[in-house]
């Protein structure tokens, strides 16, 4: 390329990242007069636009450029926010660090990372953008939510180093730092579900809670709105949000393996898919036919950050990961395919978790997929069975049918990708 042409489309570049910004933010100040507003789109701007030119001479002749330059938006952004404090008394700091992320970013976009800048810069303005919401939020989380996550957070930060990462016990199949890095991934997964039902989820309707739900929890949905059905003559929207709580599973597994071994993911996504969209499909179709007299229900989850609760499955996924290794020795493969059935009578993530990393040394990667499966289809059924336990059997046909339908084709979209 032309080198004057690139350094314009560098120089472009920090502009865009200045201009995108410096929008959001005299947006946001819009109500303000315009002598009062310390930065806008023109200022952003050019901050963005300088740290775009800082980052081009420094390559040209000292890094120091970008240093000095970068210390002098400092101290003006420091002084700007010393003058708008006394002015209006608003101890705000947001604008002040907004200044340096738009230098960084400019520069950054100048040293030829457009995309990377680009999209850092998409984030930021997403962020600033989202202050009402932001808050609302926070002033809706309780304290007894804030301790839970706060205790999460220490224990994990003081404990993960102070774990030996090597096995222990028969066959060596026990990993106490593994297990417990698996506790805080599964904890999170579970608690944007919580997070998300909690404040969207059950005040949007049936369809909502139960995509946010089953990120937490499919089975608390499940018994939820089980308890909700046995009071209702028609039943087919508590067996719609039953059916799609359970299709966001096959998301949590797949995102399960990705992290623990990726490798799997070739031999297990079609499955995968073919169920999710099965199960789904058939969820909202029973949604779609739900009578009108159907009173929405409303699921609580608990807090997936409750120190009892990680702990318990802590201790669960250590049984599982021993059983996986056991059953292997003992038993073969038919040995983990059995383990993976009654596995997944309770849970799917522990066994998901537990063949995902066997597979990276001790089994073969279709016995893990096959056992992944299994797992997914018992656990896919159980929740019909303990629907119709208490809402009844002859009320909850369609929904064990559509339950074996989809188990059944990803009984075939497996022997397709294994066999």
């Amino acid at each position: 390329m032309n080198p004057e042409l690139e350094i314009i489309i560098k120089l472009l570049a920090a502009l865009a990242v200045g201009l995108l910004v410096g929008i959001e933010r005299g947006w946001s100040g819009k109500n303000e007069e315009e002598g009062d507003r310390v930065a806008g789109i023109r200022t952003f701007s050019l901050i963005g636009l300088l740290g775009g030119i800082a980052a081009i001479l420094s390559e040209f002749t000292s890094e120091w450029i970008l240093i000095v330059t970068f210390v002098a938006i400092s101290a003006i952004a420091v002084a700007s926010y010393i003058v708008e404090t006394r002015s209006n008394e608003d101890i705000g700091t947001t604008t002040a660090y907004t200044k340096l992320i738009t230098f960084a970013l400019g520069a950054w976009a100048a040293f030829g990372f457009y995309m990377y800048a680009l999209g850092t810069t998409a984030a930021v303005v997403t962020i600033l953008s989202l202050k009402p919401v932001l808050h609302k939020w926070v002033r809706g989380i309780e304290t007894v939510e804030i301790y839970a996550g706060v205790k999460m957070l220490l224990i994990s930060v003081v404990l993960l180093p102070l774990l030996p990462n090597q096995g222990f016990g028969p066959w060596e199949a026990i990993n106490p730092r593994w297990i417990w890095w698996m506790v805080v991934l599964i904890s999170g997964i579970s608690f944007v579900g919580y997070f998300a039902i909690k404040y969207v989820g059950n005040r949007l309707g049936t369809l909502v809670t139960s995509i946010t739900g089953g990120l937490a929890s499919s089975t608390a949905v499940t018994l939820s709105m089980a308890q909700f059905a046995q009071d209702q003559s028609a039943k087919s929207l508590f067996m719609g949000g039953v059916m799609i709580a359970s299709s966001i599973m096959f998301i949590r597994v797949k995102v399960e393996v990705l992290i623990v071994n990726p490798s799997l993911i070739s031999f297990l996504w079609f499955p995968m898919l073919v169920m999710f969209l099965s199960v789904l499909g058939g969820g909202i179709w029973l949604w779609m036919h739900r009578g009108q007299e159907e009173t929405e229900p409303f699921v609580e989850i608990k807090n997936p950050f409750n120190i009892t609760t990680a702990l318990k499955f802590g201790a669960f996924l250590a049984l599982i990961l021993f059983l996986s290794t056991a059953m292997k020795e003992l038993f073969g493969d038919e040995g983990i395919y059995l383990l993976s059935v009654l596995s997944g009578l309770m849970d799917v993530d522990a066994i998901t978790l537990s063949l995902s990393r066997l597979a990276i040394e001790d089994i073969s990667e279709d016995v893990a997929v096959f056992g992944i499966i299994l797992a997914a289809m018992t656990n896919t059924l159980s929740k019909g069975v303990m629907f119709a336990f208490f809402a009844g059997f002859r009320e909850s046909i369609k929904l064990i049918g559509l339950m074996f339908l989809s188990v059944f084709l990803g009984l075939l979209a497996t022997f397709i990708v294994l066999f």
